[in-house]
């Protein structure tokens, strides 16, 4: 039986410099992750192509071909992937290979206008494709690489002011020192009681996920607590001050997404829950918009290799 599926030719792609290249653990299930390498929005995609038919063989092709690709999956329409980036060259005319054969590609500065994101409904992926054309039935191989997209500190950066409250029983006033938050910022501001009448039993702080994705009526919003954190155990008395500090580093975050080519959105929201001893539970949700940071001396870097390329 596995004689009528085997393919007549392996293909090995090895993408260039990976030895000089960051690279990133992309999770494949709860268990699984890989390890994928780092591109940036302009930059080179190149490397080479082997081509290698099994066992000695004469291998009769139509063309040989190498595409970058940029895509949006669904996982609940999995027949549809829709194409926003398809870059192709022609690797071999139609002819016969009899012997591995070594082939170099190039895609020159290629835009790359969305970050990678491996979500709970939508996968957006980058990847190399080669295809060997037959007349049977064509090989595919496929090799992944991941995207991230920096983006420029805001000028401005608003805190956010909020109340709650229950009449004649609670009242809190909490305040975030801003709204905007980089990947690896850290999160500070304070919650003041003004009125408390409720035996509150603890109240913590939890930053929510919400992935939208497709268009109404066929739109799916799923949310998901990446973090709970604990910022009180007891009762606060009138007029008590809690300070918050949490970092965001140690999270598995991504940047905010908004309408990522009229398919998907990613938001996240920090939510504030305060249960009492008869575990009702009160809360507040405000949004926050997180950004990706480039890294100290690579704007410089990015730079000096476009000064390079013009001269």
């Amino acid at each position: 039986m596995s004689y009528f599926f085997s393919t007549p030719v392996d293909i090995d792609i090895v993408l260039e410099d990976l030895d000089d290249r960051s690279a990133v653990d992309v999770k494949l299930d709860k268990n699984r992750k890989e390890k994928v390498p780092l591109y940036l929005d302009g930059e080179s995609v190149k490397g080479q192509v082997t081509v290698r038919p099994k066992d000695g063989k004469r291998l009769e092709h139509t063309g040989i071909k190498v595409q970058f690709i940029g895509t949006i999956e669904m996982f609940f329409d999995r027949g549809n992937h829709y194409e926003f980036l398809s870059l192709g060259q022609e690797l071999a005319a139609p002819g016969e290979l009899q012997h591995p054969q070594t082939f170099d590609f190039n895609f020159k500065n290629v835009e790359k206008q969305y970050e990678s994101y491996n979500g709970i409904n939508v996968k957006l992926r980058y990847f190399v494709r080669v295809t060997v054309s037959r007349r049977m039935a064509d090989v595919v191989r496929e090799k992944d690489l991941w995207v991230y997209s920096y983006r420029i500190p805001p000028e401005t950066n608003s805190s956010i002011k909020m109340d709650v409250g229950i009449e004649d029983c609670l009242h809190i006033e909490f305040e975030y020192s801003k709204s905007k938050y980089h990947l690896k910022d850290v999160i500070v501001g304070r919650i003041y009681f003004l009125l408390v009448r409720l035996k509150i039993k603890h109240m913590e702080l939890s930053i929510i996920r919400r992935e939208t994705t497709g268009a109404a009526p066929n739109q799916y919003n799923e949310s998901e607590t990446l973090v709970r954190f604990e910022i009180m155990d007891g009762s606060p008395s009138r007029g008590e001050t809690i300070p918050i500090r949490l970092f965001l580093g140690g999270f598995d975050l991504t940047p905010t997404f908004r309408e990522v080519n009229k398919k998907y959105s990613t938001r996240y929201y920090l939510s504030l829950v305060l249960i009492d001893e008869d575990a009702r539970r009160y809360f507040k949700q405000s949004e926050i918009v997180l950004f990706r940071q480039a890294p100290e001396g690579l704007t410089l870097a990015q730079e000096q290799n476009k000064l390079m390329a013009v001269s």
